[in-house]
Formats: structure tokens, sequence, C-alpha cells
């Protein structure tokens, strides 16, 4: 896969080309924010945003919380006016009853839909033509972790499989958890209000992961497709995504830096469910 960058006009928000998104596709935008100091380049990115967002910015205490949500925001904005010929300052958002993000007008666009996760300085953005989605990156190296805690956050099945883990693994095992469970909520728009102990995911064998679903909260485990992959060393990403009876799925990667540069991910996604 190809990984020659694009370089883009900082002066010009929306870029020339817009990108094609197929039925069955999930775009994934990863942005590094720890390494966007210009400040010619953050300027640009307030200037996208509405007042409402631009206060928001100020409340932050620290600089660097500050230049992360500039950035997310500007990131939604720019990437979103890739895919339809809308200003990135047009659009208007709102959330759902359970505090998740979508897109409220321009009302012909609603079809879109995008999810965000961030951690230490990385910035996953999602998009999908209109499904379900949910997206979470965690940093596995910077949080340490005591297994112990999966009793109260994992099914019975996930902790029994997380003890019969080799020691070496099990740091890693619960973040390959942790990270398909928040995608799951985060895809069912109800955020923690689904218990994550009432579903569980099983790794069959190596490249492979299944959901299983309790009855009570109502869904089909059918539905969902998974796919989970690690950018770097530190950071692993998960990813699930609504089938809508497509045929077949596909994920594409783009590492980004908003008005400035963009490139394919070059690597194939490690794990993804049947």
């Amino acid at each position: 896969m190809s990984a020659q960058p694009i370089i883009v006009d900082v002066e010009d928000p929306v870029l020339s080309h817009k990108v094609p998104l197929a039925t069955g596709e999930v775009h994934l935008w990863l942005c590094d924010y720890a390494d966007i100091g210009d400040k010619q380049l953050l300027d640009a990115y307030r200037t996208l945003l509405n007042e409402g967002e631009k206060e928001q910015e100020s409340r932050f205490y620290f600089e660097r919380d500050r230049r992360r949500y500039l950035v997310t925001r500007a990131l939604v904005r720019t990437v979103l006016s890739r895919y339809e010929p809308i200003e990135p300052k047009d659009w208007r958002f709102c959330v759902n009853a359970y505090g998740c993000p979508k897109i409220e007008s321009p009302e012909r666009v609603v079809r879109l839909s995008f999810n965000i996760s961030h951690a230490h300085s990385l910035i996953v953005l999602g998009v999908a033509d209109g499904r379900a989605l949910g997206v979470d990156v965690e940093n596995v190296l910077a949080r340490e972790v005591s297994i112990d805690i999966a009793d109260n956050f994992f099914s019975p099945t996930e902790v029994a499989a997380l003890a019969g883990v080799p020691t070496t693994r099990q740091h890693d095992r619960f973040f390959e958890y942790w990270t398909f469970k928040e995608s799951y909520i985060k895809a069912r728009g109800m955020g923690l209000s689904i218990p994550l102990d009432k579903f569980s995911f099983q790794y069959p064998h190596d490249g492979v992961v299944q959901i299983a679903i309790d009855p009570a909260l109502a869904d089909d485990p059918r539905r969902w497709k998974f796919w989970q992959f690690r950018p770097t060393p530190e950071y692993l990403v998960a990813v699930c995504a609504d089938r809508e009876q497509s045929r077949s799925m596909a994920v594409v990667v783009r590492e980004i830096v908003p008005l400035q540069v963009e490139k394919l991910y070059p690597h194939t996604l490690s794990r993804m469910s049947k």
C-alpha cells in the first residue's frame, strides 16, 4: 500500500480533492497532536471553531489539554469536509441522550457517522457511511493496570480467560479486551449505561475475535464487525462497526496533520472478527 504523503496548503481549509467512502468502508484518521506546535497552524485551526468550542478550549488549565481539544475539533471539521463540499467551520454537532456526538447539520449529510477517541498524544477519528461506529485507543505502555480490576468490569468468561493467559501477556490481553469493549459500547451509542460484564469477547485463534452478548442487552452479535491493530508499539486501537448486511467490509487508515500532510497507513490490521 502506498504511503506517499499529500502536502496541503495551510491557508486552504478544504482540500481540493475529496475522499471516496465506499459502502462497507470504515475510515480511520490518526493524528499525533504532540508533534503539532506551529503557532500559524494552530491559529488556522482556531479559525474553524465556533464560539462555543473556542470558549471550551480556553477552559482547559493545561496547555497540552488545550492543544488536544483544539486539534481534535479541527481534525473532525476538516476531515468531514473531505467527504462533503462543506466548509469546516459550517459543520454543526449535537449529542444523543447518552452524550455521544453526531452531526446535526447540514441535514443532507447526516448519513455520515463519526466517532473519536484519544489516549496520551494520539487522536483517532473514525468515519463511516452512516452506520453505527465506535473506536477506542489506549496507550498500553503509559498505563499500568492491576489485572484484578478485570473482576469489576469484565464478564466472568473474560476474567477466567485472562487468568489463564501467561503473565507476560496479561497486560496486553487486558487492553485487548478493554479496547474492544469500549468500541462496542460506543458503537451502540449508549456508553457506560451498558454493563461491561453483560457481553464478552473470545479469541478462538490468532487473528480472530468473537463477541457474545447477554440476551438482556437485546442485541445480535452477528450485527457487528470488529478490528484491532497497533499503529505503534505504544498504542492499541479497536474498531466496532455495524455490518448492515454488507457482504464485505474494510478499514482504511490514514495518518494526518490537519491542513498540512497525510499519508495512508502502510500496515495490515492485526485482528478482526469473521
